[in-house]
């Protein structure tokens, strides 16, 4: 019983445990394209900083390198690095037990156009504004905007705004100025807003302000579901065991008069057939 109260209370600190640590990527400035030779500061907002987060990418020449190890300059949970086409590639932060948090891709580009637009996703019903940029001369030259290979539209000042998005406004986008060049492209993702409700009434907001968002609660549900399946064998067997042992302690009596099932030591076979013939002809 001590073993298995033990097993229960191992399951549910690593219950507990395995839900709280999040993060969240952060660029500065904000754009999923760079110039060669920019200056950009990724941060990890964790929730929780004993979780010991680190900046870690993958790139074409290099596979799930952290922040330090021959690229970028650590400060705490933040990564500054002087960008080079090399550096262009996935970035996230991770935890020491494994978690990540979300992905963003990063261009870095040796031309001189670039398509300055949202690197974290974009919620639907949000105005996204497009800005085609050059490196050498001013930003408001005249441009053209293309999503998934077709042209959009020209701008005469080298931005442009896409009022209200909603999921069919989600692809891949990049612009031309004509005489200096194409930038790359970059994915713009469209996200959902959440559904709005009715506001709780007081104790109700006092009961369900703490829960986490419904992608949480899916992941909890997840954890449990594969905690029940590796501890209810325990459960199980020990429910089992107590029954057996109630059950004997009830039924000594009964017991006592049952005929073992297996031959004891010096227990003569043909003796009980002789008792049960006796037996039978009274």
């Amino acid at each position: 019983m001590e073993e298995t109260s033990l097993l229960w209370l191992l399951f549910l600190i690593s219950l507990l445990s395995c839900s709280t640590n999040q993060a969240r990527l952060t660029v500065s400035p904000s754009s999923s394209q760079f110039f060669k030779g920019d200056f950009v500061s990724l941060s990890c907002e964790e929730d929780d900083s004993s979780a010991g987060w680190t900046l870690r990418r993958n790139t074409s020449k290099e596979q799930r390198t952290q922040c330090g190890d021959g690229w970028g300059e650590a400060a705490g949970s933040s990564c500054n690095i002087t960008v080079f086409p090399l550096d262009s590639g996935v970035y996230w932060c991770e935890s020491r037990e494994g978690a990540i948090s979300n992905m963003v891709k990063l261009t870095v580009s040796g031309g001189s156009v670039i398509l300055q637009s949202p690197v974290l996703p974009v919620m639907e019903g949000d105005d996204v504004t497009l800005l085609c940029q050059t490196k050498t001369t001013p930003s408001n030259l005249p441009a053209a905007f293309y999503k998934d290979g077709s042209l959009i539209r020209k701008q005469p000042t080298g931005h442009m705004t896409i009022q209200h998005v909603n999921r069919s406004d989600e692809g891949l986008y990049k612009c031309d100025i004509s005489g200096h060049g194409e930038s790359p492209s970059s994915w713009i993702t469209v996200t959902g807003r959440p559904t709005t409700t009715a506001p709780p009434s007081t104790t109700a907001l006092s009961t369900t302000s703490s829960l986490p968002p419904d992608s949480s609660i899916l992941q909890l549900v997840i954890r449990l579901l594969i905690h029940l399946v590796v501890f209810s064998p325990y459960f199980i067997s020990t429910l089992l065991m107590v029954s057996l042992y109630r059950h004997r302690a009830s039924g000594n009596d009964l017991c006592a008069t049952i005929p073992p099932t297996q031959p004891e030591q010096g227990w003569d076979m043909d003796d009980e057939y002789d008792d049960v013939t006796t037996e039978h002809h009274f």
